[in-house]
């Protein structure tokens, strides 16, 4: 059976399989060896995301993933008393929420490779023109997030993952390496580019590189085709398949 790779989030990990996205260039990376699964709640925070994960994630399952990746904390990090503090959460909370979810994954299989990501940075003037865009004179007056607070649930994600020994992708960081990071890696102050989307695929294959879990050195699920004999079929498929 193929080794899983889940991606457990929220709209950015939903919208990884759209074209350009960070969980289809995965997924071709590590075609018929591994299954790529996408576990994405748009507009969802930690809070919610525990709500889940008996039913993504069943304690005693046989067949647990290889890896998980976390990656919450944008709508955490939306600010209280703005048009989105539906979904605000403490970054205290966020923290021992992200706690939890890797406690519940390790209980699930102690040798999962489990990976933490930091929210992406927000491009303010960004969120105010996509609010414009669709609600006009009605629009948000006060952007709902800001990339300061961002920056505040990020470094808890990576202090998190430092404490308990964990992988980490701090995009909140490496995105704003960049020159014009704001349009070149944000579509809308906050979702990604196909620019962005290839920033995270960078960086997770450089995690799973590390981990032991690269692509290039995972077998084929059956043979390749150039193992098989056009004569005697069977004999390729008996070694792997025995």
């Amino acid at each position: 059976m193929r080794p899983q790779i889940v991606l457990f989030g929220d709209s950015i990990t939903e919208q990884s399989f759209r074209s350009g996205g960070w969980g289809t260039a995965l997924a071709d990376s590590y075609s018929r060896k591994a299954d790529v699964l996408v576990r994405g709640y748009g507009g969802y925070n930690t809070r919610w995301a525990l709500f889940l994960l008996h039913h993504l994630f069943p304690l005693g399952s046989a067949n647990s993933p290889a890896a998980v990746t976390i990656f919450f904390g944008a709508n955490d990090a939306a600010l209280s008393g703005r048009t989105s503090e539906r979904q605000h959460v403490p970054v205290e909370e966020y923290k021992e929420n992200l706690r939890k979810i890797v406690h519940h994954l390790k209980q699930c299989s102690s040798a999962m490779l489990v990976v933490l990501i930091t929210p992406p940075p927000i491009d303010e003037g960004g969120r105010m023109e996509y609010a414009r865009s669709l609600y006009g004179d009605k629009a948000m007056k006060e952007p709902e997030r800001t990339n300061e607070v961002a920056g505040v649930y990020a470094k808890n994600c990576v202090d998190l993952a430092k404490e308990l020994g964990l992988p980490f992708v701090d995009l909140w960081s490496k995105m704003q390496e960049a020159e014009g990071w704001q349009k070149k890696f944000l579509n809308d102050g906050l979702h990604l580019t196909p620019e962005g989307n290839s920033i995270v695929f960078q960086e997770m294959q450089r995690v799973f590189n590390k981990a032991g879990l690269s692509a290039e050195e995972l077998p084929y699920d059956f043979p390749h085709h150039s193992e098989i004999d056009g004569k005697n079929p069977r004999k390729a498929f008996r070694i792997q398949c025995s």
